[in-house]
């Protein structure tokens, strides 16, 4: 009884604010910015506190930091949400931050919260005050500063990288919680590791979690993996279609498939679909891949992904996401070549290069008598007339050496491919000696 009368008075305030840290030692699982040896530690053990960004997950402790680093370096402490502040917000912020530095000497600390945000010119209002010092500004975004903040305003911060927490962090929060509450967690292991699962990284959810197990759980009630699935329904995966993590695991993808790890691939193609990616985006992305990275080496792989993709929008979902993961399965598993994708920039380049140099004037039509005047089409050979279909004449333009744009690679289909090319090369050279050595003895004679 003294245990709930206790846990009843203790519920006035979340579980995650009576546990938030104290001191910068008490955050857990970000070491790499804020221990005594990381830059963030060490700008801080110094006094000398400048503008910088912290870029993390929901929930990893940025609100924290910030508030910790503005005790520490007795700076005044200033909070704004970039989605409940304006314009008139920040020069409130602004005046108040220069009137304490000229009246107090005291400087600010100015904690704003999904910085990213902000527009372009809301921004922008930040410089002066940043180059100033009349703010310490500190920034904190859920996503990738290179995209999100104005080169401006990123380049007079430094940029920190928290990491999402694992399930070791979320073991030693769990710990923290039990003996700030006094009792156990009522759950078995796999519930515990469950609710870890669960979280995404998110240290303030899972507090959140064990607030409400305590809350639901009758006097001496376990609760197993079922039970905590019935408290939280459902969490979608901490992912933005439009942002970084959208572009995160399509690269997860490619690189998966790239490294014929078909395992990861499946996993990540399943984490986007979890997450309510678009499946014909996926599919693009993959038809994508099936003529840059597989290519001539298993030149199906593209008529798989057409083909795929047409069943899924016959199909939809979820009958059609089994083609999707067909198409993953075929792509990982293929031979890879970028032979076709070099040899078009390549020849691109050459293109470039070379201008607007004319076709050799054998290959060309000649429809009217003064082109044929001209030259055109004169000594053009057929090539299937030809001894062996081949005519090995040059169709570069006059004046340029011949370049070798595509390198066929040694490993599926593309082994065939590069057979061919490797013979008709062999070929070509030798009746350009014979085609040589026959203009010389006419020369001669």
């Amino acid at each position: 009884m003294e245990e709930d009368t206790l846990f009843s008075a203790q519920v006035k305030r979340p579980l995650a604010d009576r546990l938030r840290p104290k001191s910068l030692d008490e955050v857990v699982g970000q070491d790499q910015v804020v221990g005594p040896n990381a830059p963030l530690g060490r700008m801080i053990a110094s006094g000398k506190i400048t503008s910088f960004i912290l870029w993390g997950p929901p929930g990893c402790g940025k609100t924290t930091i910030a508030r910790l680093i503005a005790e520490h370096t007795n700076l005044y402490f200033e909070q704004i949400s970039a989605v409940f502040s304006g314009v008139a917000d920040l020069k409130r912020v602004f005046t108040y931050a220069q009137e304490r530095r000229a009246t107090q000497g005291k400087g600010t600390l100015l904690f704003v919260d999904e910085i990213h945000r902000f527009n372009k010119s809301q921004q922008d209002g930040f410089l002066p005050y940043v180059e100033d010092g009349t703010v310490i500004l500190v920034g904190a975004t859920t996503e990738n500063p290179s995209f999100e903040l104005n080169a401006a305003l990123l380049s007079r911060c430094q940029v920190f990288v928290l990491n999402r927490l694992s399930a070791d962090n979320f073991e030693e929060l769990l710990q923290r919680a039990e003996r700030e509450v006094g009792k156990k967690l009522p759950v078995d292991d796999e519930a515990r590791q469950f609710m870890k699962d669960t979280a995404d990284g998110d240290g303030r959810y899972i507090l959140n979690l064990a607030e409400s197990v305590w809350a639901y759980a009758k006097q001496g009630e376990i609760f197993n993996k079922d039970s905590i699935v019935q408290i939280i329904r459902s969490r979608a995966p901490i992912y933005d279609k439009g942002r970084d993590g959208h572009y995160n695991l399509i690269s997860a993808v490619h690189k998966s498939l790239r490294g014929t790890d078909v395992d990861a691939a499946l996993y990540w193609v399943a984490r986007m679909l979890e997450a309510g990616e678009d499946p014909k985006y996926i599919f693009r992305r993959l038809t994508r891949f099936a003529i840059e990275d597989v290519s001539m080496a298993d030149p199906n792989a593209v008529t798989q992904a057409i083909s795929c993709w047409q069943t899924y929008e016959r199909l939809g979902s979820p009958e059609g996401d089994l083609a999707l993961m067909q198409l993953t399965v075929y792509l990982a598993t293929a031979p890879k070549s970028v032979g076709v994708y070099k040899a078009m920039y390549a020849a691109r380049d050459m293109a470039k290069r070379t201008g607007s140099l004319m076709p050799p004037k054998n290959i060309l039509n000649a429809p009217t008598k003064l082109m044929r005047d001209l030259g055109y089409n004169a000594g053009y050979e057929y090539d299937p007339d030809c001894e062996d279909g081949f005519s090995g004449a040059n169709y570069f333009p006059d004046g340029i050496a011949r370049a070798k744009l595509y390198h066929p690679v040694d490993r599926g289909f593309e082994r065939e491919i590069k057979k061919r090319v490797d013979y008709f090369d062999r070929l070509r050279a030798e009746k350009q000696r014979a085609k040589k050595q026959q203009n010389n003895k006419e020369q001669e004679s």
